[in-house]
């Protein structure tokens, strides 16, 4: 089930003695099925434009800083990740572009589903009618 971006929200990590834990599923709220990491973007490049039909994700900033604005086709937010303490939940069906990447960020990425190409959708267009057609 797709959501809105106002379902897209900032989870606190467990951390203790700079070590932030991910393995609990009250932390996480799926099963980690992949998890894989952005680095070495640099300052003026952007990542993502895309959105997915079923994946979860939890993008967590391992290092430095940097934005992720999110659309669900009518509403648009924007979130400032810089600590690998908190990592930003995204729900199914919302669109997603990384932005503003400091020097030397590292983007987290923990992921509900393995690597599936039929997940995505990287044309904005496709994007929105498959918002109409799936609310």
């Amino acid at each position: 089930m797709i959501g809105p971006t106002a379902d897209c929200k900032i989870i606190n990590l467990t951390s203790q003695n700079n070590i932030t834990h991910l393995n609990h599923k009250s932390i996480v709220p799926f099963e980690i099925k992949r998890i894989y990491y952005l680095y070495g973007v640099p300052e003026n490049q952007e990542r993502g434009a895309h959105a997915h039909k079923e994946l979860l994700q939890v993008l967590i900033a391992a290092a430095g800083s940097f934005t992720v604005e999110l659309d669900d086709g009518k509403n648009k937010k924007k979130f400032f990740l810089n600590s690998p303490s908190k990592g930003l939940l995204i729900v199914p069906g919302i669109w997603r572009n990384l932005t503003d990447f400091s020097f030397g960020s590292v983007a987290l990425v923990l992921a509900s589903e393995y690597y599936t190409e039929t997940d995505y959708i990287r044309n904005y267009d496709e994007f929105l009618k498959y918002r109409q057609t799936n609310i």
